[in-house]
């Protein structure tokens, strides 16, 4: 994937340097994206110098050292730490990913991290989520049924029906996949991208859910699912190994199967 790719009109600044402590022996290098809106100021690249012999083993865990010990004024977002919420998504030398997964030996020089691209930023590492969420609520990401449940049990499947869940319903909405698809960059207003893609490919799939016709309606137009060009960043990028463009590809093949 490419490098972090900026807005047009934004121009990153150097910004403070926060030199290790004397006698540091096994020293890192971060340099992360600084961006305050209410300031008015340019966006800069901050760079701290980690001591990694008094420091967890993930670029989490250096980001939290950095805000406990170096500069609160740091702003991102995490929570679990298990690659299980999704909150920590952001840019990693180059690659959307989840801080809590990447292993800061894995990055050979500089740690370069920068929030999601192409999205408008909250502050510093924490990008505005409120399209994707709303794009997310627009596919109805819960079962829909028209029959009553049965009294005495819940919906059953069958262990075939079920297994074609695997591979849909481990996505955590971390949207790296979602901010690293250059149709999302382009078409974000009317192209749904691949997480919402795949969330509507998990339902679409499900043997329980009886709303399946209007589902593929509701993505029946020439932007919400066809701006996808298979590309392929989507599936490279996903931290859980999961592959958005082949359940895009199944949601076509569903369109096809119905004509």
């Amino acid at each position: 994937m490419a490098e972090f790719a900026l807005p047009a009109n934004s121009r990153v600044q150097q910004g403070k340097t926060h030199k290790a402590p004397a006698g540091a022996k096994n020293v890192r290098v971060f340099k992360i994206y600084r961006y305050d809106p209410d300031t008015g100021a340019n966006p800069r690249l901050d760079t701290y110098e980690i001591d990694l012999d008094d420091c967890g083993p993930m670029v989490l865990d250096a980001l939290i050292k950095i805000k406990n010990e170096i500069d609160s004024t740091l702003t991102f977002r995490r929570s679990c730490r298990e690659g299980i919420c999704g909150s920590c998504a952001m840019n990693i030398d180059g690659t959307n990913t989840l801080a809590c997964l990447k292993p800061i030996e894995d990055v050979k020089e500089d740690v370069k991290i920068y929030p999601l691209p192409h999205m408008p930023v909250v502050k510093d590492l924490v990008p505005d989520l409120t399209v994707p969420y709303a794009q997310l609520a627009s596919i109805k990401p819960y079962m829909q049924t028209q029959t009553p449940p049965p009294p005495d049990r819940e919906r059953l499947q069958s262990p075939e029906e079920r297994a074609k869940l695997d591979g849909l319903w481990e996505c955590i909405l971390c949207f790296c996949c979602q901010t690293s698809c250059p149709s999302y960059w382009w078409n974000g207003d009317r192209y749904l991208g691949p997480a919402i893609l795949l969330q509507a490919a998990r339902w679409i799939h499900d043997s329980r859910d009886e709303n399946t016709g209007e589902r593929l309606d509701a993505l029946e137009d020439p932007f919400r699912l066809y701006r996808c060009h298979t590309i392929m960043n989507c599936t490279k990028t996903c931290p859980k190994g999961l592959n958005p463009a082949k359940a895009i590809g199944s949601i076509k093949e569903k369109m096809i199967e119905r004509r």
